[in-house]
């Protein structure tokens, strides 16, 4: 008896990531219906977390993929062309192949684009944001540069090193990468200014094509809200309290310390 209670035990231990799962993934269907039904709208998630391998415990950073644009471009196909989309959107970049081929699809769609980032999109993360119609921040999410990177590297950040040397100086390998680096630059630039054209003047969005791509900045600088609105993109700020909902149904991976503790309760100021 106390044997057969032990691997009844175990058994539940061993069940219970996999319950859990099921169940957070049964709330956020039942959040996105709920969004969807409110909105009049198809909405789509493209979440991404730090998540932790069980046996070896370090960190696994998940990015935009090819099979996530199969995913998305599936949602957009299943969708009335004239029917909203409004795509929720937390992501440090990834893939220009996967994040382009969203961003086109959603670009073509006919209905209302709105894109949602609650917290962060990076990188392959603004390219979809620029497809939309809209953006939709809060005064702390951020956007970020488009500019491709190359082996690891900046790819502006090449082609200056090599700009800066006299060809003898530089080695056969870093000639290679100067020149896919500017192949990439120019043709990211033209991708961006695809997305751009149509929601501002074109001088406007050649401007902004070459700003995001460019190299002003570091890869990881962080556009606020009041920047993207000064560089001209589409901004709102009306987010609506689902989305931050539904993004707690998409909890980090427990670590063995929290970074972070607070009481989960609203606190408003109680008059003296």
């Amino acid at each position: 008896m106390d044997g057969g209670f032990f691997w009844i035990v175990l058994l539940v231990i061993m069940l219970q990531p996999v319950l859990q799962q099921r169940v957070l993934m049964a709330l956020r269907q039942r959040k996105i219906s709920q969004l969807e039904k409110k909105r009049g709208s198809r909405v789509i998630l493209l979440v991404h977390r730090q998540e932790t391998m069980r046996l070896l415990g370090f960190p696994l950073v998940r990015y935009i993929d090819v099979e996530d644009s199969e995913q998305v471009l599936r949602a957009i196909h299943l969708t009335d062309p004239k029917m909203p989309i409004d795509l929720i959107l937390q992501t440090p970049g990834g893939l220009v192949l996967a994040a382009l081929q969203i961003a086109r699809a959603l670009q073509r769609h006919q209905g209302k684009v709105r894109v949602y980032v609650p917290h962060y999109a990076m990188s392959g993360g603004t390219l979809l944001a620029l497809a939309a119609d809209e953006i939709v921040m809060c005064h702390h999410s951020v956007l970020g540069p488009v500019d491709p990177q190359i082996a690891g590297k900046p790819a502006v950040s090449i082609l200056n090193v090599v700009q800066s040397k006299s060809i003898d100086e530089v080695d056969d390998e870093t000639l290679i990468l100067a020149d896919i680096a500017e192949k990439a630059v120019r043709q990211l630039r033209e991708s961006v200014l695809d997305l751009l054209l149509g929601k501002m003047p074109p001088e406007q969005a050649e401007q902004l094509a070459d700003t995001l791509t460019s190299g002003r900045w570091t890869h990881d600088y962080p556009i606020t809200e009041a920047e993207a609105r000064r560089l001209g993109l589409p901004i709102a700020n009306d987010m609506p309290d689902e989305v931050f909902q539904l993004m707690e149904l998409f909890p980090q991976p427990v670590r063995s310390r929290a970074s972070v503790e607070y009481l989960p309760t609203p606190h408003e100021r109680q008059p003296k």
